[in-house]
């Protein structure tokens, strides 16, 4: 596009507002306006420069502020949908073989809809990722299309102004000088002592400080996109985990979220209070509840496959250890926690099978609740037949027993009692406290005892994004305290055709401080009185400008 050439002669890029040489207007809205926008130093910049291409309209969508709120106000809505009702991580695990259908139980309709929409498990859908990715992308390009040309118009500034620059700024003054040299050497000598950053040149001052913190929003930016990168670094595989892995005494299972590796659980242990122990402390507490754990912990054994092909059959063990609460288990950037654990859990139960008529026992027979036979061989020609096994038993359901989890919590079972003098078989339905038969039998089925065992619920948990999510928080909380602690001043003194002198100022925010200054350099050098073109008093102009 043309550039625009300025009264001045300087050659200025499409779209600019205040030439970048003197700081005439160029267009007729700044021309117009009584007071000059200084928010971007009136530069050029993209998104208002380039509307044309696919790419200057993906450009200008993603640079909008009201387009970036916009985003920001839809991550906070979705995330406050998300605590509506559980996440997935906090799922009972008696639940975890059917996540939807405890949603639905639970919460109905509303349940099945936060489940399919993915709110269950929020923070790792698809839909969220973008979300957060389209934050990210907003805030780069918006920073982008305007740091740039900030950061170029700054270092281009000149220090002497054309007057209809200096007229458009908020604090202005004009007037007559006796001595206008004397008066410009001793303006400098007083800002020099305010801490200011002074050129002059021929008969004009800039006096400057602060501009560091006109980097603050976008050195927050960058803290922010380096957490959102932490954040989205968080879906790939690698680099978080957080897992919980229910394990039973004497099983082996792989490590969820760590491949090549397996955790064999020996044996878990709790230790309680007595009142003895704690009759200072929880002496009314065990009095209410009963108990208070002292101490619960699992012994494990760690094992990593060889050669770390995972899935191979051959492991080498690599430390056996107690995991205790507040002491994880570590190996390989890995932590295993011990955050719960269930008592007595159904791990088999025993049965005896009698004749009915003479209480005479056929032989006794164990079934293992997790993995159950199908024929038990007790001799002399009587065996019992597993039919059916249904480990969660929840009543009849259109005339068949239904088993509402996979897990041992209320085992019932359809056996075939078969004898050398039934050889046909004999079926009855046996359940806990329950035994149901289509006919009478001559034979039952009676339980003798059970085998319990203890679970131990870990949380494995491992986390590469930590130190990127920390500086990002460390290099966004910089830029927050170098845009609100400091603001950028600026001070133009000048003499005027007929020998007067001007005097301008502008601040990105705390004007009232910058007067207060001004009116210590006025006094010393004898300044022409100035004014405030807004209403101190009103706060209407929101802290000034701020850029």
């Amino acid at each position: 596009m043309n550039k625009i050439k300025c009264q001045c002669g300087h050659d200025n890029p499409f779209g600019t507002v205040l030439c970048e040489s003197c700081g005439r207007p160029l267009t007729e809205e700044a021309k117009k306006s009584k007071l000059v926008d200084m928010r971007y130093e009136g530069s050029s910049r993209r998104s208002q420069t380039y509307k044309r291409s696919i790419i200057d309209k993906i450009w200008n969508f993603f640079s909008s502020v009201k387009i970036g709120v916009s985003i920001i106000v839809a991550v906070l809505a979705t995330s406050a949908i998300g605590t509506i009702f559980p996440q997935k991580l906090y799922v009972p695990f008696t639940a975890e073989a059917d996540i939807a259908a405890y949603y639905e139980r639970l919460y109905g309709f509303a349940g099945v809809v936060y489940y399919k929409l993915g709110f269950h498990d929020m923070y790792s859908s698809w839909w969220f990722k973008i979300l957060v990715g389209m934050l990210g992308t907003s805030i780069i390009i918006a920073s982008v299309d305007r740091v740039i040309p900030l950061y170029k118009s700054l270092k281009k500034q000149r220090t002497k102004r054309h007057i209809s620059f200096m007229k458009r700024q908020r604090i202005y003054g004009e007037g007559p000088s006796d001595n206008p040299d004397e008066a410009l050497t001793k303006a400098e000598e007083k800002l020099k002592a305010l801490k200011y950053n002074v050129k002059t040149e021929d008969g004009a001052i800039l006096a400057e400080k602060g501009r560091f913190s006109r980097w603050g929003p976008y050195v927050n930016h960058t803290g922010l996109i380096i957490f959102l990168l932490g954040v989205l670094l968080r879906g790939l595989p690698g680099f978080y985990v957080d897992e919980t892995m229910w394990i039973r005494e004497g099983e082996m299972r792989a490590i969820p979220g760590a491949p090549g590796y397996y955790l064999e659980s020996h044996q878990f242990i709790l230790e309680n209070y007595t009142k003895e122990e704690a009759e200072d402390v929880f002496g009314e507490a065990l009095e209410r509840v009963g108990m208070i754990p002292k101490n619960y912990q699992t012994d494990v054994t760690l094992y990593k496959t060889k050669d770390g092909l995972p899935g191979t059959a051959d492991l080498e063990k690599v430390e056996d250890y107690s995991i205790i609460v507040n002491k994880p288990l570590k190996f390989s950037g890995y932590n295993v926690f011990q955050m719960d654990y269930r008592l007595d859990e159904l791990k088999a139960m025993t049965f005896q099978l009698t004749d009915k008529a003479s209480a005479g026992s056929l032989g006794e027979f164990t079934v293992n609740l997790v993995n159950p036979e199908k024929t038990y061989d007790l001799g002399n020609g009587a065996r019992v037949d597993l039919l059916d096994y249904y480990p969660d038993y929840d009543g009849i359901e259109n005339g068949e027993p239904v088993s509402k989890s996979p897990l041992p919590n209320n085992p019932a079972f359809i056996f075939k009692m078969v004898t050398a003098e039934k050889p046909e078989g004999e079926k009855s339905f046996v359940a806990i406290r329950q035994t149901l038969e289509t006919e009478e039998n001559n034979y039952k089925v009676n339980f003798l005892s059970a085998e319990t065992r203890n679970i131990s619920g870990l949380t494995i948990r491992k986390d590469k994004t930590l130190y990127i999510l920390l500086l990002g928080g460390i290099i966004f909380m910089i830029g927050v305290a170098q845009g609100s602690y400091w603001n950028h001043r600026r001070i133009w003194i000048q003499k005027g055709t007929d020998g007067e002198l001007l005097v301008a100022a502008h601040t990105n925010k705390n004007w009232f401080s910058l007067r207060k200054e001004i009116d210590k350099v006025k006094d010393f050098a004898q300044l022409p009185n100035y004014e405030d073109r807004k209403d101190p008093e009103s706060n209407s102009q929101k802290e000034g400008d701020k850029a």
